[in-house]
This record gives C-alpha cells, sequence and structure tokens, in this order.
C-alpha cells in the first residue's frame, strides 16, 4: 500500500511546483497586456490606443523647473548656490552624473522669476523660445552678448527591464528619441528580446501602448519614438532566457525534494 501511494504523492508534489514555478515566473514580467501577443509577429512599430501624434516640441508648463545657464559664463546661474526663488535640485538620472542645479520653477502665474531680471512669461512657449526671450531680456538689462542656455529638469522617462541601465533618465534637449535614451542606457543587455520593447505612453488608466521591433531599422522613421515626459519604456528578455530562468528556478526547488525523495527510498529499502 505504501508503494503505491508514495509515487501518487510525488507526482501530485512535483505538478504543484511546476504550476508554482510558472506563476511566479509571469508575476516577474513588467506591466503585461493584453496585446503583447503582437510583439512576435510586428515588423516595425504597432500602437495600441493611438492617441495620435503631440507637438514634438515641449511647452513650457506651471510647476515646471526651469534651469538657466548662460553659456558665455558658466557660473551664471549653473550650478550650486542659493536665490530667493531658485531651488537646488540634483540633476542625477542612471545615465548621467549628479550634480545639484539651481532651477527656478513656473508659477500659477505662468512667470518664472529669475536673478536680476525678475519675472518672465514663460508658460506656453517651448525651451528655445523661453531661450531666446531670456536671453533677450538679460542682453537687454545686465549681460553683454549673452547665450542663454534652457533646461526643463523635471522631464524624464523611465527605463526598465533588459537596458546597459535602469532608472529614469532626463529629456534634456528637443526631440530627444528612443534610440539615443537607448545609447544613454549603455544599450541593451544580451539577453534582451529586441521585438518585445514597449512604450507606455499617456493616461496611466488608459494608456498608449507602442510596440517597437528593435531588430528593423525602418522603425527608426516613426514619428512615435520621439519621447514625451513620463514615457515608461519596457524592454522584456528573450523567451530562451525567460525558459532558462523557469527550469533554473524549478530545479533549485526540485533538487532538494530529489534528496528526500532518495532518501527516503533508501530508508523504505532498508527497512523492508
Amino acid at each position: 500500500m505504501i508503494r503505491t501511494k508514495f509515487p501518487l504523492y510525488f507526482v501530485l508534489l512535483f505538478t504543484v511546483t511546476l504550476l508554482f514555478s510558472c506563476a511566479a515566473r509571469k508575476q516577474h514580467a513588467l506591466f503585461n497586456a493584453p496585446s503583447d501577443i503582437v510583439t512576435d509577429t510586428i515588423k516595425q512599430v504597432y500602437v495600441v490606443n493611438d492617441q495620435g501624434l503631440s507637438d514634438i516640441y515641449y511647452k513650457i508648463k506651471v510647476n515646471d523647473q526651469l534651469a538657466v545657464r548662460n553659456v558665455q559664463n558658466p557660473e551664471f546661474g549653473a550650478v550650486g548656490g542659493t536665490s530667493a526663488t531658485g531651488v537646488a535640485i540634483s540633476s542625477n538620472s542612471q545615465g548621467g552624473s549628479s550634480q545639484n542645479v539651481l532651477s527656478y520653477p513656473v508659477e500659477p502665474d505662468g512667470m518664472v522669476n529669475l536673478p536680476a531680471i525678475g519675472k518672465v512669461q514663460v508658460q506656453g512657449l517651448t525651451r528655445r523660445e523661453a531661450a531666446i526671450k531670456i536671453q533677450e531680456i538679460y542682453k537687454t538689462k545686465l549681460l553683454k552678448d549673452p547665450i542663454i542656455e534652457l533646461t526643463v529638469v523635471n522631464l524624464k522617462v523611465t527605463l526598465l527591464g533588459e537596458f546597459g541601465k535602469q532608472g529614469n533618465f532626463l529629456l534634456e534637449k528637443e526631440n530627444t528619441d528612443l534610440i539615443e535614451i537607448i545609447g544613454e542606457a549603455g544599450g541593451i543587455s544580451k539577453i534582451a528580446d529586441p521585438k518585445s520593447l514597449k512604450i507606455i505612453r499617456g493616461d496611466r488608466s488608459n494608456p498608449e501602448i507602442i510596440y517597437v521591433n528593435l531588430n528593423d531599422i525602418n522603425s527608426l522613421a516613426s514619428k512615435k519614438l520621439i519621447l514625451q515626459n513620463h514615457d515608461i519604456i519596457v524592454l522584456q528578455q528573450t523567451k530562451g532566457q525567460a525558459l532558462s530562468d523557469r527550469l533554473q528556478s524549478f530545479n533549485n526547488i526540485v533538487q532538494p525534494l530529489l534528496v528526500f525523495v532518495n532518501v527516503a527510498t533508501l530508508i523504505f529499502a532498508l527497512t523492508r
């Protein structure tokens, strides 16, 4: 009777362990969506819940943080220091060096309060338009031939998964595209699946999902690859690597069980 029940018990335990291992592996996949099945078949770029093309030139908004620097005099408004209106914030991202950049908030009235020249209306302007406007005011009131560089330091995207580096990356210039950010992140890992990249964009409750096949050079022509503030970029590992990880996880669980079974079998044989 013991001989018939013991193998059955082991088979049931083996089955439960396998199912548990598969479920645990699935939980590690990031931001699953029903449309993810298209990653096996997309040729270039495929968009789910397409929300059209937004203005590729970012327009400054209330509560944005602006870093203003005179290229002719790098010490002017650049790094460190304090101001009545400026806030020293960290510009650290996984792709660049960390430093405290003196930035100035865009206030509810749409203006930014800058040293020496006071309030300047910037809401609704692109970064270039705002830089030119501020440059002209400084040239008129204070500085000789200034060259103003303006950065919106709160604009960022998040990279997760099989990249050289993960984390938040600043959108420091106009029209930053996907490939530039991947370059900042150190490329993709050896176990990344180039067909599995997706960009999650817009309203988190009803996002636009952009699938990109990095294997096809024609994907680079898509304007959807111009990144927007708060984009989430996810890259999964290959199916082969996922299977290998699953088998390794399963093996780590089964090995102790096999030792137990061997010992139990030996004891059973010796006590017959």
